[in-house]
């Protein structure tokens, strides 16, 4: 989407776009939200000593 006064347009076509049998099935699918998904080796990343921290 754009960062200019277009804004309401790019939301407008993407709501005409919109498959509303995609949308149902999205809607309608049992996911799995209570457990979170397994992180990759390259997307961990070590906690932040806490003496370093400063939003404490």
């Amino acid at each position: 989407m754009s960062n200019t006064n277009n804004d309401t347009s790019d939301i407008k076509k993407a709501a005409e776009q919109a498959d509303d049998h995609q949308i149902e099935k999205n809607l309608n699918e049992d996911k799995k939200v209570d457990a979170p998904e397994e992180l990759s080796k390259e997307e961990q990343t070590s906690f932040i000593d806490d003496e370093l921290r400063t939003d404490k």
